[in-house]
């Protein structure tokens, strides 16, 4: 994998760093509409940034009920590990800090992605910001969603 570093903050310590990332990946390149890409989950969710020296090459989010999110890798960064790295780091968080089991709603195109990392799809297809998308969740061990 390439060599990156990955920071965590709150919102307002990584806002900055995080916004271009997730607006090349969601708005430009995906088509969600700007309105919906951040929302009032980002001030209380808990952040972690990949950067590659002093640029911030993926991002993603844990809202304080469990939830994975805004996971985004910048296009000439992907492939390298580094969604992977960001996926395990909120895992290793959410166990840590007793969140227990993890969810999310996963684009269908990243759902074989999130099955390698032990997710597990559950319930049909539906959309969500205009694109198909499946919930699935990491439990514990202790918890179950089946």
């Amino acid at each position: 994998m390439t060599e990156v570093c990955v920071v965590e903050g709150d919102w307002a310590s990584v806002r900055g760093a995080a916004m271009p990332v997730r607006f090349r990946v969601f708005v430009e390149e995906q088509g969600v509409p700007e309105e919906l890409e951040q929302d009032e989950q980002d001030a209380t969710a808990r952040h972690w940034l990949a950067f590659s020296g002093n640029e911030c090459v993926g991002t993603v989010r844990l809202t304080t009920d469990g939830h994975l999110g805004r996971l985004a890798v910048l296009p000439a960064w992907r492939r390298r590990g580094i969604g992977a790295l960001l996926t395990r780091k909120v895992v290793d968080h959410a166990h840590r800090t007793g969140l227990g089991g993890v969810e999310l709603n996963a684009q269908t195109h990243a759902i074989a992605f999130y099955e390698a990392l032990g997710f597990v799809a559950k319930g049909p297809v539906f959309e969500e910001a205009g694109l198909p998308h499946r919930h699935m969740y990491l439990t514990s061990g202790t918890d179950d969603h089946a």
